[in-house]
């Protein structure tokens, strides 16, 4: 049985985006698909400098600016989740744009996305105590990776 926290196939995923920026009419430029691609099939979390490099080796007249404007529109449509660091270095998923944990590495920034089930009864648990009608959340839980410690 597949589960809401299983990545959907990269191609399943660009479709899924096309089709939202599509339905509100939003321009499809190669350098937007480009965007696009990157986000729905990494696994990694990319920064949009990270973003950047790769669009810019298929496309090198991008501007920075065209990712931080198509990452913006993105998040805007639900399309793609930021989370942010008080350093500004912002990571974005686009293969899971629902609410899930993150494992942040405090050192290297590495973020992984872990399997837990039980996530959903604690919301549900939330909800039954203090009586919030939950609409969104996001628990990130921080540490050091393996390669780190």
């Amino acid at each position: 049985m597949k589960k809401r926290s299983d990545p959907v196939p990269a191609k399943q995923r660009l479709d899924q985006m096309l089709s939202k920026l599509k339905e509100h009419d939003f321009r499809i430029t190669p350098q937007r698909l480009a965007v696009l691609k990157v986000l729905a099939a990494s696994d990694g979390h990319p920064s949009v400098e990270r973003i950047y490099d790769t669009v810019k080796a298929q496309f090198p007249t991008t501007s920075v600016a065209t990712i931080y404007k198509t990452v913006a529109l993105l998040k805007q449509e639900n399309e793609v989740i930021e989370i942010s660091f008080p350093d500004g270095s912002n990571r974005y998923d686009g293969n899971k744009p629902y609410p899930h944990p993150h494992l942040i590495c405090t050192r290297c920034k590495k973020i992984v996305d872990p399997d837990l089930s039980s996530l959903e009864d604690l919301a549900k648990e939330v909800t039954k105590e203090t009586g919030f009608q939950i609409t969104t959340h996001r628990v990130d839980f921080f540490g050091l990776c393996r390669e780190c410690q």
